[in-house]
């Protein structure tokens, strides 16, 4: 990812809520406050199967104006660093604050970026314990996050019968007893797991996991982040389960095609394979575990794999009893643009021809939607395989012919770059993004990376990325949110590689990536540069488009008018019909009107709030609350941060 504006430095504004269009706040008084419905937060995503969707009934169209602050809860866990990987060396890069709570009974669990675990009171947001792992900082130089935490109970009562299950940057798996934070002694060693054993050599740096384990029975299902485009025997990206309780390794998926070797000459796994960094899907129904998989090591070149991506940018469904593939459906063919599967797999039942259809929805970099029947791995519509590009090609590469395209859910990118599609905000602006346009290879969606530069759109960034769509498992509305800039790959030949460059090494060519911008640093195409998009899948049809964010807190005076902005946000729904997201780039959060799109509520930020925000009620006649993490993006020049907010509608002593 590279930043697209640069950082603006500006003091930080108060929190304040802001009734978006509405004037002042509304007073609501608590007898106007409906008493709502008991609802957690039991997973990252709500649902094991990362639906973003919420029961709770408290908070609605009508009263979402008088949304106010109830508490705020800061760690303390904030470096500071470059806001953009382009003002220098890429490893000191700020902290993110990326994570979202679970709700357990009356508790609530988050990590930070640092890999301390705390347990909050839910209603007051009273530290309860917190535990510090003591990961070594210096050695985890790179997008410091930790984007959530796992839960898993036996049902009894006593220690660690109920446990918070956490990873870590330096490759370690915690088992804490949620009651009071201890490690549980009967887990691994101590209390935690050492994952890194069995892999190649490595730096510290290039190995670890910032996405929380999966749950499933009595297992925890793991991954591992794996550091970018650094070289071609990068470690293996095997993906492990172990016994909850004991810590024992159950099995092992090791991403290489049917038949190649598993392991490297010396006994280590198999290195440069495919890994898993987002967040894992599992159904206990079918006892199932989704795979959302990256591209095989390095990102723009594979000249080298001769097959080793059979399992890169996939969905792979393993059976949760033996790790073996149940089935497995590539999105993306010999993957050379780091269009790896970004985000959970989504797990709903839709309405199908009188029938409930199991199904797994996988958004993508590339603004495309794919549906299967999670169960046999079927498509739900027809999937078509055509012909891209062919131009640019560097020696030693090769290609896919054909990539696979969905037909049925309307794609929310349709690239078209020419050069008379240039935009800026002054006729020399826009002149000099018309010739980028014209310097560069281009042919749609798939062009291949090559030596004179090629756009890329959507670049590395998506499309859609980590932050997942949310579902209405009622409706079948998809709420997601879309990235809409160009970015541009250039493969350098090994001899002039210098500087910032990713190194790609094994391979003939370091790479240069960006965004395709002008010299004042705008996209060089036209806003909004971000949208929340409605989809209904059932109908395949598209039901909104908003832009999300303006560049406000990202440019100066007077360009704040510009809605849409680039980045990563992650769209959270409520039964009510209410669709909550923030944004890498904005420092807000926002309510939407789930039918329409119309923006009902915003309040400020301190810092950018790109996490998925979630939301609960613990106990009858209780507050119903909504959380983030504000904690910045050094993508979009946001100030790094540690404020978990929560807001909830005024209760009676606020009367």
């Amino acid at each position: 990812m590279r930043v697209i504006f640069g950082p603006v430095v500006r003091p930080l504004l108060a929190i304040a809520c802001v009734c978006a269009s509405l004037g002042a706040c509304k007073s609501v008084g608590l007898d106007a406050v409906p008493q709502g419905q008991v609802a957690d937060w039991p997973a990252y995503g709500a649902t094991p199967g990362g639906t973003h969707f919420s029961s709770a009934t408290q908070i609605t169209p009508d009263n979402v104006a008088a949304l106010e602050i109830a508490w705020e809860h800061r760690s303390g866990d904030v470096r500071q660093g470059l806001a953009s990987m382009e003002e220098g060396d890429p490893g000191v890069s700020q902290s993110s604050f990326q994570a979202t709570p679970i709700v357990i009974g009356e508790r609530l669990f988050y990590c930070s970026p640092f890999n301390r675990i705390f347990a909050l009171n839910a209603e007051t947001g009273e530290e309860i314990w917190s535990f510090d792992p003591g990961v070594n900082m210096d050695d985890t130089p790179v997008l410091p996050n930790c984007r959530g935490v796992s839960h898993w109970t036996s049902g009894r009562d006593g220690m660690c019968e109920s446990r918070i299950i956490a990873g870590t940057f330096d490759a370690r798996i915690l088992a804490l007893d949620a009651r009071t934070g201890k490690p549980c002694a009967d887990f691994g060693d101590g209390g935690q797991i050492d994952t890194s054993r069995g892999l190649a050599a490595h730096q510290p740096a290039e190995y670890g996991i910032t996405s929380p384990p999966a749950i499933l029975g009595d297992k925890l299902i793991t991954g591992s982040m794996v550091l970018d485009n650094q070289r071609t025997d990068s470690p293996g990206g095997i993906v492990r389960a172990y016994h909850v309780r004991s810590g024992e390794l159950l099995w092992v998926f090791n991403p290489v095609p049917p038949g190649m070797p598993q392991k490297n000459a010396d006994g280590t796994w198999l290195s440069g394979t495919t890994n898993v960094w987002s967040i894992i899907a599992v159904d206990a129904e079918h006892d199932l575990v989704y795979l959302p998989t990256g591209n095989t090591t390095p990102d723009y070149f594979g000249g080298h794999r001769k097959g080793l991506d059979y399992y890169s940018s996939s969905v792979v469904a393993l059976h949760g009893s033996s790790g073996e593939v149940a089935w497995h459906q590539q999105l993306v063919h010999h993957d050379i643009w780091d269009y790896d599967t970004p985000a959970q797999p989504t797990l709903v039942d839709l309405a199908m021809d009188g029938a409930s259809v199991p199904a797994l929805i996988q958004v993508t970099k590339m603004g495309l939607t794919f549906a299967f029947n999670r169960v046999t791995g079927e498509p739900l519509w027809p999937i078509e395989e055509r012909a891209v590009p062919q131009t640019g090609q560097v020696e030693q590469e090769y290609l896919s012919a054909t990539q696979p395209f969905p037909t049925h859910i309307p794609a929310l990118l349709k690239p078209r770059l020419a050069p008379e599609d240039a935009w800026g905000l002054t006729p020399w602006d826009r002149g000099a993004c018309e010739k980028l346009i014209r310097e560069m290879e281009y042919e749609g969606l798939y062009t291949p990376p090559s030596t004179k530069g090629t756009i890329s759109f959507p670049p590395n960034t998506g499309g859609s990325n980590w932050g997942s769509p949310a579902i209405d498992p009622r409706t079948g509305v998809m709420v997601v949110f879309t990235t809409r800039v160009p970015g541009y790959i250039k493969l350098i030949p090994r001899a002039e590689c210098e500087g910032n460059m990713q190194p790609q090494e094994g391979t003939p060519y370091c790479v240069d990536t960006s965004f395709l911008r002008s010299p004042l640093g705008l996209p060089c195409v036209a806003p909004p540069w971000g949208t929340l998009d409605a989809i209904d899948l059932v109908a395949g049809k598209q039901l909104w488009s908003v832009p999300l964010g303006t560049t406000r807190y990202m440019a100066p005076f007077p360009f704040w008018w510009i809605e849409g902005l680039p980045g990563l946000a992650a769209p959270m729904m409520t039964s009510t019909g209410l669709v909550f997201s923030g944004i890498s780039n904005d420092h807000t959060l926002r309510a939407f009107d789930q039918r329409s799109g119309e923006q009902l509520w915003q309040a400020d930020l301190p810092t950018a709030g790109n996490a998925l925000p979630m939301t609960y009620q613990v106990k009858p006649g209780g507050r119903q609350f909504v959380v983030i993490a504000a904690g910045g993006h050094w993508a979009g020049g946001s100030p790094p941060g540690d404020h978990l907010i929560a807001f909830a509608l005024p209760s009676a002593q606020d009367d």
